[in-house]
This record gives structure tokens, C-alpha cells and sequence, in this order.
């Protein structure tokens, strides 16, 4: 079973106001990113969320919601939250941040495919050469998950282990993209 987590309690600093609930098309970012992850081979879905909007748009979804009353501590507090929460039968935790509107349903599925030849225990996307996200790690590193600390999420665990990351290449940097600034937003509406 693979555990899609999206990390969806932050608070938009850069933006000023809540990125996630922003209208892209007729949805909320959160929503579509949410949409993309339902329509993949992900088999549980978890959004950690802060805001009780972001919460009524998962539920809406049909998604289990956990509320992050530490959001303050950073994007590591929301990854525990999901790892904590996921079913016990799950192999692996694929991490989703909630404003990348972009991102598809065939590339979580190859993201997916990489990690079930059984080879890498992490699997990390890169979008015309640049790292991104979702990233998926196998629940053998379930421990190491629920030790990190800070605004980094996994990185620190793919530095130290170089030699268990899939590297799956994606052309299209377009799928790869968050918005992180009103710039950014007005770009891609």
C-alpha cells in the first residue's frame, strides 16, 4: 500500500496569504493537487492540514484529514503526522506538498512504478534536472521519518543515503512547479 501524505499546514509566508486556497481554473490549488493524487495508484490518501478550509476541501475530496497543531515546528512535523497516521500495512509514504497544481496522475504513477521494481528505497522526482516533489520512501525508513526535525523535510535522509534514491527524470518542468509567490500565482493563472 502506498500512503500519498499531503503537507498542507504551512503558512504561506512568502505569499501573504494562504497559496493553497487560491483559485487555479475554477479550483483551489490544494484541490487540484488532491484531484491529481485520487486519480493515480496512490491507495490512501492524508492531508495534515492548518487551516479549516484546507480541511472542508479534504474531506469534500473524500481524504483523511489530520489537524497539525504544530505547524509552527515546520514541514517535518507535518510528515510525522502523516507517517503516525498511516494504515499499518503501508510500504511506502509518498510525500506531496499542496501547491504544486501541476503535477498529474501519470507522473505519480511512474514515480510509483520506480519505487515497486523494488530497488531504491527512496524514489525522488526531477523536473528538467531540478529535485522536486512528490517523494516517496519506503516504510523501512519509517524510524528515520519520524526523527527529522525542521523546515527540511527528507533531505537530510537522501543526503545521507545517496545510494538508496531513484532518480526519475521528468522533461516537463511545468509538472514539477509550486507557487510560492503572487508573482508566481498571476504568472500561471
Amino acid at each position: 500500500m502506498i500512503t500519498g501524505i499531503i503537507m498542507a499546514s504551512g503558512f504561506s509566508k512568502r505569499m501573504k496569504r494562504n497559496k493553497l486556497l487560491l483559485d487555479l481554473d475554477g479550483s483551489p490549488v490544494i484541490e487540484r493537487v488532491i484531484k491529481a493524487i485520487k486519480e493515480s495508484n496512490v491507495d490512501n490518501v492524508i492531508i495534515v492540514y492548518r487551516e479549516k478550509r484546507v480541511k472542508e476541501i479534504g474531506i469534500r475530496n473524500g481524504v483523511k484529514v489530520i489537524y497539525n497543531d504544530s505547524a509552527e515546528l515546520g514541514q517535518s512535523q507535518s510528515m510525522k503526522l502523516g507517517v503516525r497516521y498511516s494504515p499499518p500495512e503501508t510500504e511506502a509514504f509518498m510525500f506531496f506538498v499542496g501547491d504544486q497544481p501541476f503535477l498529474n496522475a501519470v507522473t505519480i504513477n511512474r514515480l510509483i512504478e520506480a519505487f515497486k521494481e523494488g530497488k531504491y528505497p527512496i524514489v525522488v522526482p526531477k523536473y528538467n534536472g531540478k529535485r522536486g516533489n512528490p517523494v516517496i520512501f519506503s516504510s523501512e525508513l519509517k524510524g528515520e521519518l519520524l526523527n527529522i526535525e525542521g523546515d527540511k523535510g527528507g533531505r537530510s535522509i537522501i543526503r545521507e543515503k545517496p545510494s538508496d534514491v531513484k532518480i526519475v527524470n521528468f522533461s516537463d518542468e511545468t509538472i514539477g512547479k509550486d507557487i510560492d509567490t503572487w508573482e508566481e500565482y498571476i504568472n500561471w493563472r
